[in-house]
């Protein structure tokens, strides 16, 4: 194992660790619900390929779902953004393509890429989630406010996180 990989699954221990532990009771106003770990497919390697990536989101889902008592809603919710981040990443290519190795940061790939990247991502992943998570009943307006809570919550505490733990990769 080389140490990119050991970083990846170190990483991803980490968040999962942080994920249950700490981020399970944080809800600001009732509404906004912490869901951190999302930020680690986020960033994982553009080159990375679409089974891997589906084969540790589903890992990841069923480690916080077992965690949270949620019977599944994490992992069908993360699945749908492991599935759909490879084609994101392909309409979102800059002209000169992507370096190697780029991790796709705030850091390495200015704010505004970023946002444009991770924001529709976390809405999409919120808005399965918390629409399983109701089975259809009427409370279209409270699903809507925790969606949108929580997509501006986790987008925050992903900047935050990448600001204090992240470096920028230097080109040569």
């Amino acid at each position: 194992m080389n140490s990119r990989n050991f970083l990846l699954v170190g990483s991803l221990l980490i968040f999962l660790a942080v994920q249950v532990l700490l981020l399970k009771n944080m809800v600001l106003f009732g509404s906004a619900f912490c869901f951190l770990y999302l930020l680690y497919l986020l960033l994982l390697p553009v080159e990375s390929k679409t089974v891997p990536t589906l084969l540790i989101a589903f890992g990841m889902g069923m480690v916080v779902d077992l965690f949270y008592d949620t019977l599944g809603v994490h992992t069908a919710s993360i699945l749908v953004i492991a599935f759909i981040r490879k084609f994101w990443l392909n309409v979102l290519t800059p002209t000169g393509g992507y370096d190697e190795n780029l991790q796709p940061s705030m850091l390495n790939m200015g704010f505004g890429w970023f946002v444009t990247y991770s924001l529709p991502l976390i809405v999409l992943h919120h808005s399965l989630f918390f629409y399983i998570e109701s089975l259809g009943t009427n409370l279209f307006l409270p699903v809507v406010q925790k969606i949108i809570a929580s997509a501006i919550f986790v987008f925050i505490m992903s900047i935050i996180v990448q600001l204090l733990f992240y470096r920028r990769r230097r080109g040569i």
